[in-house]
This record gives C-alpha cells, sequence and structure tokens, in this order.
C-alpha cells in the first residue's frame, strides 16, 4: 500500500511540474512556456529560481538570429552582464529536441556551463540536439512556448547590429520586463 501511495505521489508531482508555465512578458508582448521539469528537472528548478529571484525582470534578447533562435536572460540593455549562480549539469539527453518553439539553454563550449541564458528555437534545429550535435552534447530543451509565438516571430524579424563584441543585438532592445510563474509552485 505503501509503495502505490508513493508511486501516486510521485506521478501526481510529475503532473503538477508538467502544468507549470512561466510568462515572460516582454517589450513585444507575452510569451508563455510550459515547463518540461519531467524530462529537465535540475534546468526547470535552475530556472525557476532565477524567476523567482527576478533575475530575468530588464534583461534584454541580446541575440537575435532570424531562421535560428532568440537569446536573452543575461545582459541589461546596457550589455553589461548580470551575475549568476554556478552552472548546472547539461540535460540535454533527455528526448527533447530542439524544435521550433522549443526553450533551451543557452552554454559555452563546455557542456556543464548552463546558468541563465536561454533561447527559443525560432525554427527546427535539430543539429542542436545531442544526438546530432557535433560535440556529442547539444543544448538541453526545458520548456515550450505554448502562447505567443507571434511575439517570438516578432522578435526575431528585428533589425539586428553589432554592439561592441556582441553580433546580432537588437537595434532598439527587447526586454523583459518581467516574468513571472503560473501554475502550482
Amino acid at each position: 500500500m505503501h509503495k502505490f501511495i508513493a508511486t501516486l505521489l510521485i506521478g501526481l508531482a510529475a503532473l503538477t511540474a508538467q502544468a507549470q508555465t512561466v510568462t515572460l512578458k516582454t517589450s513585444l508582448g507575452d510569451i508563455k512556456i510550459q515547463l518540461a521539469a519531467d524530462k529537465a528537472p535540475k534546468t526547470v528548478a535552475n530556472f525557476l529560481a532565477y524567476v523567482k529571484a527576478g533575475h530575468y525582470n530588464g534583461t534584454i534578447f541580446h541575440r537575435v538570429i532570424d531562421g535560428f533562435m532568440i537569446q536573452g536572460g543575461g545582459f541589461k540593455p546596457d550589455l553589461s552582464q548580470k551575475p549568476t549562480k554556478k552552472p548546472i549539469p547539461l540535460e540535454s539527453q533527455n528526448g527533447l529536441s530542439n524544435q521550433r518553439g522549443s526553450v533551451a539553454m543557452a552554454r559555452t563550449m563546455v557542456p556543464d556551463s548552463a546558468t541563465a541564458q536561454f533561447f527559443i528555437n525560432v525554427a527546427d534545429n535539430s543539429r542542436l540536439d545531442a544526438a546530432n550535435a557535433p560535440d556529442g552534447h547539444g543544448y538541453a530543451v526545458f520548456a515550450q512556448v505554448i502562447e505567443g509565438m507571434e511575439v517570438v516571430d516578432k522578435i526575431r524579424a528585428v533589425a539586428v547590429t553589432d554592439r561592441g563584441m556582441h553580433s546580432n543585438v537588437p537595434e532598439t532592445p527587447i526586454l523583459i520586463l518581467k516574468a513571472t510563474v503560473e501554475g502550482k509552485k
């Protein structure tokens, strides 16, 4: 009986986690993403910690490449980088794919280097999946856009320029005004 109850509770926890969403209120409209805690638990926990701490509020989408992705979560409008917590382990072999509308963690060439920055795929980018990536590691998908792809498409289409060492920076900053957790907390 105890094993049954434990299994039931684990199943309920997974359903609750699956239903959890985050809304990114941007200067061009809202983007709502559904988190996949059942597939990327450490990545989702990390992302939620940044959301709850207000880290994303006032950051920009600092890298926009039409036909590829929009990246944000790490820089202020003046392109100064926000401080982050220590990197998390890469959860790219979780069965989720870098398809249009999926949300993945940005990282350096080091597999376990993701902190706060994330990107939203604006095209099918299966070459970023662990199975297809040249480095064998890929990028960890942890969420899916469920509302606001029209906003993502507005962002991907903005004019970009180079600013200092940064390329593909929107000429007019696209702000994440506020990130909020919805659903079960």
